[in-house]
């Protein structure tokens, strides 16, 4: 097992060290949508997905403090 992780391991490594060959001066997407107006509307995705994600969240974890409450409250 101990050599299968290190295979993998090093597999990871190998597969990474491509990564830090890329130019990352130029990004030509970025520089596209940012010249065409589309970055804001990218942005304006991204906060809402990430603000959904939050309040999904935020009301599972009272359900389940909820739950647990009443769990307790029963026992």
């Amino acid at each position: 097992m101990k050599q299968f992780r290190n295979i993998l391991f090093l597999l990871f490594m190998l597969f990474s060290f491509d990564s830090f060959s890329q130019n990352v001066d130029q990004v030509e997407m970025a520089d596209v949508l940012r010249r065409d107006g589309k970055i804001y509307t990218v942005v304006a995705g991204l906060v809402i997905i990430l603000t959904a994600m939050i309040v999904l969240l935020v009301r599972v974890d009272r359900k389940i403090f909820k739950i647990e409450k009443e769990l307790k409250k029963n026992n």
